[in-house]
């Protein structure tokens, strides 16, 4: 059984419908380029696999989300396991303001790890993960805000990794970066995705060629259609899907 699985997901904001009954796994182990137009339900989809769709005023969910069987939407879900399921990496690199080697502690500190040995080796360990400890080792209790947003943004993939999840959630990570920095992040997911299933939702087409294993691809909340990325980006079968991809819709 995949990691995720979602069965008849729909989700309105205050009764105007933004995803329609989706249904559809999510690979295990491959990046999962998640693309469309603007304001097709990309990031609504994203977050209802971590339950923050909860944080949205005026919005309702039904359907499931299945993460290794158990339905996450469910009012009984235990969102503290969910969470440490799932690794977010957002737009915009959300560092806490705390040191660089408290950003990555924070989570396993979370889920009751105290043993300073530990910490320090966990954190050194998803540092040279993201490719920022040589950047950091010597500075490492300075405050995250002192660094540059592209080095922000791989210490908020430490942060995710910490938790040692399953599942890597990633929405339009590099938008904000520079071109350098974009690529060492794209550089770390092609490694990681040999232990992490990605879900990575992109505005920028040629990312998800260069990236994607699975393509997943919405029209007006609507699942238009889904399968390994060689097969969908070369021989679409829905005329939406192909224009799209040629650049008449965006």
């Amino acid at each position: 059984m995949p990691h995720i699985s979602v069965r008849n997901l729909t989700v309105a904001y205050d009764g105007q419908a933004i995803l329609s009954d989706v249904s559809m796994d999510i690979p295990d182990r491959q990046i999962t380029a998640v693309v469309g137009p603007s304001g097709c339900g990309k990031t609504t989809f994203l977050r209802c696999m971590n339950r923050l769709i909860d944080m949205t005023n005026g919005a309702r969910v039904t359907g499931q989300v299945l993460i290794d069987g158990e339905d996450i939407l469910a009012p009984d879900a235990d969102l503290i396991s969910l969470r440490k399921k799932m690794g977010l990496l957002s737009q915009k690199p959300q560092a806490l303001p705390m040191s660089i080697y408290d950003n990555v502690a924070y989570g396993p500190r979370l889920h009751g790890l105290r043993d300073r040995k530990q910490l320090d080796a966990l954190v050194e360990r998803y540092l040279r993960m993201s490719s920022i400890w040589e950047e950091v080792k010597d500075r490492l209790h300075t405050p995250a805000s002192r660094l540059s947003v592209g080095q922000q943004q791989r210490l908020c993939l430490s942060r995710g990794l910490a938790v040692e999840p399953e599942v890597l959630l990633c929405d339009e990570p590099t938008a904000s970066l520079d071109p350098v920095s974009a690529q060492r992040i794209e550089q770390r997911f092609t490694e990681l995705k040999q232990d992490y299933s990605i879900v990575l939702v992109t505005h920028i087409l040629r990312q998800a060629r260069r990236l994607a294993d699975y393509i997943v691809f919405f029209y007006m909340g609507e699942l238009v259609e889904h399968g390994p990325a060689d097969q969908l980006l070369n021989d679409p079968r829905d005329d939406r899907t192909k224009a799209y991809l040629s650049g008449t819709i965006s």
